[in-house]
C-alpha cells in the first residue's frame, strides 16, 4: 500500500473514531434515554455476547445466503438482458420506456406483491431481492452497451468481427465500468431487501433479530445488529471493489 493509501486509511479510521466518540458523548449526556440509546460499550458487549451464540450465526448465514442468491440471480439476469437490449438498436426504443416506468418503484413496495403471489416463505424473500436488485444492473448494462464508440463499431465491421468477438473485445470492456456501478447499487439493495423482507416475513435472519430486539426494548442488541449489517455492507462492497479493480486493470490509472 502506498503512503497516500495508508494516510487515507488512517484518516478513515479517525473519522470512525470521531463518530464513536460523539456517540459515546451523546450517550453519557443522556440526550436520549439509555433505554433507547445505549452507549457504544453496551452495544459492543451485546455484540460479543451474540457472537458466542449459535442462533446468531445461523441468522447471519441465512441473511447472507438470501442476499447472495438474490444478488447473483439479479446480476446474471441483468447483465444478460442488458447486453441484449443495449446491443439491439431496434429493440431498445420499445423496451426502454417500460424499464424507466418500473425503475422508480420503491424496492420495499414490491414485497407485499410477492407475499400475495408466493407467500411468507424463504422463496418469497429471494425472489423479492432478485427483482429489486435487477434494475440497477439491467439499466447500467444497457447504458454501457449502447454508448460504445461508433468508430469502434465501424472498425469491427471493417475487420469482419463476429458478434461474439464484437461483444468480447469491444462492447463488454466498454460496458464494464457501468456494469460494476450497477452491481454496487444492486448489492446495497440486496442487503436492504434481505433485512426488510425478514422483518416482514418473520423468518430467521438478522432482520428478525433486530425486530425482536426492538419489540423487547433490548436496545443494545438492536444497535449491535445494525453494526453487523454495516460490517456486512462494508465487507461485500470492498470485495466487489477489488473485483472491479482486477477486471478493469487494463484501464489507465
Amino acid at each position: 500500500m502506498s503512503r497516500r493509501g495508508v494516510l487515507m486509511w488512517l484518516a478513515s479510521l479517525g473519522v470512525l473514531a470521531l463518530l464513536v466518540g460523539l456517540w459515546q458523548l451523546a450517550a453519557l449526556r443522556e440526550l436520549v434515554s439509555p433505554v433507547f440509546f445505549p452507549a457504544p460499550a453496551r452495544t459492543f458487549e451485546a455484540l460479543a455476547d451474540q457472537a458466542g451464540s449459535a442462533d446468531f450465526w445461523f441468522a447471519f448465514r441465512e441473511t447472507l445466503r438470501r442476499m447472495a442468491l438474490g444478488f447473483v440471480t439479479a446480476s446474471v439476469a441483468g447483465i444478460a438482458l442488458g447486453s441484449l437490449i443495449g446491443l439491439s438498436p431496434r429493440v431498445r426504443p420499445y423496451v426502454e420506456p417500460t424499464l424507466e416506468i418500473i425503475r422508480p418503484l420503491p424496492a420495499s413496495a414490491v414485497i407485499p406483491v410477492f407475499v400475495l403471489l408466493i407467500g411468507l416463505n424463504d422463496r418469497m424473500i429471494v425472489v423479492a431481492i432478485a427483482f429489486s436488485a435487477l434494475w440497477p444492473v439491467l439499466l447500467n448494462t444497457v447504458h454501457g452497451f449502447k454508448t460504445v464508440e461508433p468508430r469502434l463499431l465501424e472498425v469491427a465491421r471493417i475487420l469482419q468481427m463476429s458478434r461474439w468477438e464484437l461483444l468480447r473485445k469491444i462492447a463488454l470492456p466498454n460496458a464494464l465500468p457501468d456494469i460494476f456501478a450497477g452491481l454496487r447499487l444492486s448489492l446495497t439493495v440486496s442487503l436492504i431487501l434481505a433485512v426488510v423482507a425478514e422483518m416482514l416475513a418473520g423468518t430467521a435472519g438478522l432482520g428478525q433479530n433486530i425486530t425482536l430486539a426492538a419489540r423487547s426494548f433490548r436496545s443494545a442488541d438492536l444497535y449491535a445488529g445494525i453494526v453487523v449489517l454495516g460490517a456486512i455492507g462494508y465487507a461485500t462492497n470492498v470485495a466487489l471493489e477489488r473485483a472491479e479493480r482486477y477486471m478493469l486493470r487494463w484501464r489507465a490509472p
